[in-house]
């Protein structure tokens, strides 16, 4: 590094402030600095990332030929967002995964200054095709564009061609160029058309604009959106796909059955607030409409798929196992400066199922099952008593890199707290800043303080609190990241969500995945989700342990809790010609 580079740097971290990045801000000179030195403190174990370099978005996921592909929005030359091209790996599993060569970069009019996110639509005969948007000029004028493999019969796909009639799609006068991307996964309808999403704004309605086509290149723009809504900015990233209201498979996006066995989900991520919202509604296709069920709330306060650092996802159908999965980028939440040091930045979910819970009223996720391969020593309690003030530590496992599995039962809820009319029935965080683990309530808070440090100076807790409303239980789940690291200025907030549970049986199940700087967890067997990046100083490695307590009057009976060390998943590169590289029989 030369001297004036590395003072440039160290003068731009002196006057960075900490917070959340967004994905499209630009660090211009500083997009292909090299790191510092590269920490590896925080690198996950299981969750995917790359060896160093800059990750956002899951773009395209699908399956072929014996291989699940992943691409994502990737900056092969430095750890902050800029010089995006598809990054591209392949798995057998959807655990282990093996780094191809980039699947798309810039390099024709249509996409010169930017190729990004999109989605993969499997065509009849088995024929990826991929659509993605392409920046034209530095004003950000976006279109959507397509790539075909140059080889189907090679299973990793490894190379893409960009036709020359591209872009397929080009915005008209009356939309707004610098909001107009993230075309989504086709289906085909009844009447024999291609249908695709465009994610755009009309000044502050989020839209997703359709497009028809009978032949996948010629499009045109439906006279109408298929949604929109208002005072919410712009819509990135959307997905559509139908779930099924009995049975336990998903469904492929072009799957329409009768209107009393499906719903479909509608998901937008919102530029203003960095997170995924979803509504639960009608798809009608005859007139190519959706329309939320009554009891969703559309945009700002709706339902989120994870109520943490979870942005972008992108689902699709898997053939093989007759399911939806769905991943999403987890960004890093220290400085850009950190992202520097340690010469990476960006992880993704462990990926994920998507059901419809029996109420309808929402959605569950729960990891693949392939993750359990991972699992090995494990460490078991059963029928543990926990009184006010009280934890029990979980000894025996990699408190760092773990998987555990919890039930928490109580006998009655007539120490529940009493819900204030005057809380946001639509802000969990806030409750759960004001309501932390270690404000004593009645029922809760209780659950499990990850990450923790010997001395309870760093610890990661994820908790439920109940509440007691005039005619029902509350259930606040909190990710609580305040007390997570000792490293002043980080951003650590106090995620949380509702959980829409029935409490008859006086039960409450938490999944947490611990892995190093992420902590996954799933309250209620998927109802409600959240994700914390978290950097502890002390509560690492060797040094982190793992408790269960409870901070209320009310005595909480650990059930039973499973807890598992988690080895590593592989990472491997293939380059484009190797020899070495796993046949797909393998």
């Amino acid at each position: 590094m030369f001297p004036w580079v590395l003072l440039e740097f160290l003068l731009f971290c002196f006057a960075t402030n900490y917070g959340v990045e967004a994905s499209h801000e630009v660090y211009t000179s500083l997009q292909s600095l090299s790191a510092v030195n590269v920490k590896q403190v925080y690198r996950t174990g299981f969750h995917f990332h790359l060896e160093k370099n800059w990750i956002n978005d899951p773009n395209g996921p699908l399956y072929y030929k014996g291989f699940y592909h992943l691409f994502y929005q990737y900056n092969p030359e430095g750890a902050v967002w800029r010089n995006i091209v598809w990054g591209h790996s392949v798995s057998k599993d959807l655990i282990n995964w093996k780094k191809l060569e980039p699947a798309i970069f810039p390099s024709k009019t249509f996409d010169k200054y930017g190729c990004w996110s999109g989605s993969a639509t499997v065509l009849p005969g088995n024929k990826p095709i991929i659509l993605y948007t392409g920046v034209v000029d530095e004003n950000i004028t976006e279109v959507q564009n397509y790539a075909v493999p140059a080889d189907y019969s090679d299973p990793y796909l490894r190379k893409w061609i960009k036709p020359d009639n591209n872009p397929l799609i080009v915005a008209d006068e009356s939309m707004n160029t610098t909001a107009f991307r993230d075309p989504t996964t086709a289906w085909l309808g009844q009447d024999g058309r291609w249908k695709i999403l465009v994610g755009g704004r009309r000044k502050h309605r989020g839209i997703v604009f359709l497009y028809r086509s009978r032949d996948f290149m010629n499009w045109v723009k439906a006279k109408h959106p298929l949604h929109s809504c208002a005072n919410t900015g712009n819509w990135e990233c959307p997905d559509f796909f139908p779930v099924s209201l009995h049975g336990t498979n998903g469904l492929d996006t072009s799957s329409l059955m009768e209107e009393n066995k499906i719903k479909h989900v509608l998901k937008v991520s919102l530029d203003e607030t960095r997170y995924d919202y979803y509504t639960l509604g009608t798809y009608f296709p005859q007139k190519d409409r959706y329309i939320p069920d009554k009891n969703m709330v559309d945009g700002l306060r709706g339902l989120r798929y994870d109520y943490g650092d979870f942005y972008a996802s992108k689902s699709f159908f898997d053939p093989i196992k007759k399911r939806r999965i769905m991943w999403a980028w987890a960004n890093e939440s220290d400085t850009v400066c950190d992202d520097l040091r340690k010469g990476w930045a960006g992880i993704q979910t462990i990926p994920r199922t998507i059901l419809i819970d029996p109420n309808g009223r929402q959605l569950l996720q729960w990891p693949v099952e392939e993750l359990e391969t991972l699992r090995r020593e494990k460490v078991e309690l059963r029928e543990k008593k926990l009184k006010k003030g009280e934890h029990v530590e979980v000894k025996g496992i990699t408190a760092a890199q773990a998987d555990v599995e919890v039930t928490f039962s109580f006998h009655c809820l007539d120490k529940a707290e009493k819900y204030d009319s005057s809380w946001d029935e639509h802000d969990a965080q806030k409750l759960c800043s004001q309501k932390g683990s270690t404000v004593q309530g009645g029922v809760g808070p209780f659950g499990l303080l990850t990450l923790a440090s010997h001395d309870l100076k760093e610890y990661t807790p994820v908790f439920f609190r109940i509440f007691k409303a005039n005619s029902k239980h509350v259930v606040l789940m909190c990710s609580d990241e305040s007390s997570s690291s000792l490293e002043e200025g980080l951003y650590k907030p106090s995620f949380a969500g509702f959980v829409d549970v029935d409490l008859t049986d006086k039960k409450l199940s938490l999944r947490s995945l611990i892995d190093h700087s992420v902590v996954e967890s799933f309250g209620a067997g998927g109802k409600t989700c959240i994700t914390s990046r978290v950097y502890p100083t002390l509560a690492i490695y060797e040094n982190a342990h793992l408790h269960a307590f409870t901070n209320g009057t009310a005595t909480i009976i650990i059930e039973k809790l499973d807890a598992w060390s988690m080895k590593s998943s592989r990472i491997m590169l293939i380059c484009m010609h190797s020899t070495t590289a796993l046949k797909p029989s393998e």
